[in-house]
């Protein structure tokens, strides 16, 4: 797949991830990570650099890093090493982050998904443990900032793609698809207001076939939207300043999503830093980090079923399209509800061909009830429409008992709460199909007899004729009769 140029440009982009781990306690420390804490109310000793103490590894860090190289094909190293990253900011208390650089805990690997229908990978260069710094707060204290170093010493897997995506809508798909796979695995919360899922975008430009750019790194871009607005802002800044003959000065950017009318823009914040520019060495405090062969056989029994080799399955046993099979699997509680649904589902045919059931499921997942919990911020886990209700509701209609637009019907009335039984709500509502042959028989009859011109102009030749009997049949019957049994008939009846 070629990514289209942009003004004679090709992009290049390479993500780096943070995806904040789901331990209990920091990744070297015993001080807790749960969010919204008052400030400085889940620091301890170590967090806060005070002399004479020495971090512990976390072992729960550990496996999930071992979690997530298993999941996207790497190799987990048997021996890594941890090392001081030096810096000088007013929320890093050491003046240094510990974190690993010449030999990380996960090595290669490659990110899966789907871009406009089609299959694509991104290679992975590494992911790497390390701890996260504090946080500056600005405006608490009039004329002053605030330092809250609850978040320091927060595990964290950072994730580093090779620069491989060529469109910002790439990046997000690849983004979209690496936060499925850490939510799924229970590795990250994967809440990006929190920052717990966060990207920054190293992204630069070059004529097809010429070197790569110099390239600016986006930072700390915290939603799929603003990544995607970023890189379009940053494409379009480096595009002008080469056009007016300017050089590009490798930077640390941020982005401003309220300039420009909304479209955004990327400012420089400083010259970007080089690894030589951190002084890395090892950390003299922990040791090499050893992982034994048995410890990643255990954790890998351990693994769910990943979501690409569930989509797979979904295609191969159920029939589901790709584009299908991927967006049920876009997170493991819909999985679940699409299984859950299907299955009841398939029980209710009795007897029946359920062959079309699985697609059936996953047009009503796709379409209806994702559209309501999108409307409503809602997790599919807060459905007020169980997987029961929505197969029993797929089952009448696929029996014909009613029409798919009453089937919508019924579906308000269950997320409204208006009853849980189906057939009590079909009942109710008088959504029932009129699917008698002689009823109908009847009433078309009439229908023909008083549209004598339609008919004559059907036998002359003219389709659209047809559809206005139908028109007139689903009236007779005020919209009740079953569409395909009108059909059906009136075929019959034109062709006598």
């Amino acid at each position: 797949m070629h990514a289209p140029l942009i003004r004679g440009y090709e992009v290049v982009i390479g993500l780096e991830t943070h995806a904040q781990l789901s331990t209990t306690s920091k990744i070297f420390s015993g001080a807790p990570t749960a969010f919204g804490a008052a400030p400085n109310t889940q620091a301890a000793p170590v967090d806060l650099a005070l002399p004479g103490t020495l971090p512990v590894m976390n072992r729960g860090a550990v496996e999930r890093a071992i979690q997530f190289g298993l999941a996207v094909g790497a190799t987990v190293a048997p021996r890594s090493i941890f090392a001081r990253k030096n810096y000088f900011y007013p929320d890093l208390p050491k003046g240094y982050q510990i974190s690993q650089y010449e030999n990380p805990v996960v090595q290669g690997g490659a990110i899966d998904f789907l871009l406009d229908g089609q299959a694509r990978s991104v290679r992975l260069t590494r992911a790497h443990l390390e701890e996260d710094a504090g946080k500056s707060v600005h405006g608490a204290v009039e004329g002053a900032s605030g330092i809250d170093l609850n978040r320091a010493g927060t595990p964290l897997l950072e994730i580093v793609s090779e620069p491989e995506m060529r469109s910002a809508a790439e990046a997000v798909a690849y983004a979209k698809a690496l936060h499925t796979l850490v939510v799924w695995l229970g590795l990250c919360d994967g809440n990006m207001q929190e920052g717990s899922f966060r990207c920054d975008a190293n992204v630069s430009i070059r004529r097809p076939g010429a070197p790569f750019g110099t390239r600016r790194e986006i930072k700390n871009l915290n939603s799929f939207r603003f990544l995607q607005l970023a890189i379009e802002a940053e494409v379009q800044w480096q595009i002008e300043r080469l056009e007016d003959g300017l050089p590009i000065q490798q930077a640390t950017v941020l982005f401003d999503p309220d300039a420009n009318g909304g479209r955004g823009e990327t400012r420089s914040m400083r010259t970007k830093e080089d690894a030589h520019d951190y002084r890395y060495f090892p950390d003299p405090d922990l040791p090499p980090l050893v992982i034994a062969p048995e410890w990643v056989e255990r954790v890998k029994a351990a693994m769910p079923e990943l979501p690409g080799v569930m989509a797979a399955r979904f295609q191969r046993e159920d029939g589901l399209p790709a584009y299908d099979a991927a967006m049920v699997t876009q997170s493991l509680p819909f999985a679940r509800y699409y299984e859950a649904a299907r299955d009841a589902c398939k029980a209710l045919a009795a007897g029946r061909d359920a062959t079309g059931v699985p697609k059936l499921v996953a047009n009503w997942l796709m379409g209806e009830l994702s559209k309501r919990l999108n409307t409503e911020e809602r997790g599919i886990e807060a459905s007020p429409v169980s997987p029961a209700q929505l197969a029993a509701l797929i089952a009448r209609i696929a029996d014909g008992t009613i029409s798919n637009n009453a089937g919508k019907q019924v579906f308000d009335a269950l997320w409204g709460g208006e009853g849980a039984e189906v057939d009590a709500l079909i009942e109710a509502k008088g959504l029932k199909q009129m699917s008698d042959t002689g009823e109908l028989e009847a009433i078309l009859d009439a229908v023909l007899a008083a549209n004598a011109k339609s008919v004559e102009e059907f036998r002359a030749g003219k389709d659209k004729a047809f559809n206005a009997l139908v028109g007139q049949a689903m009236k007779a019957t005020k919209g009740k009769a079953n569409p395909g049994l009108v059909n059906e008939l009136l075929k019959k009846k034109l062709a006598g």
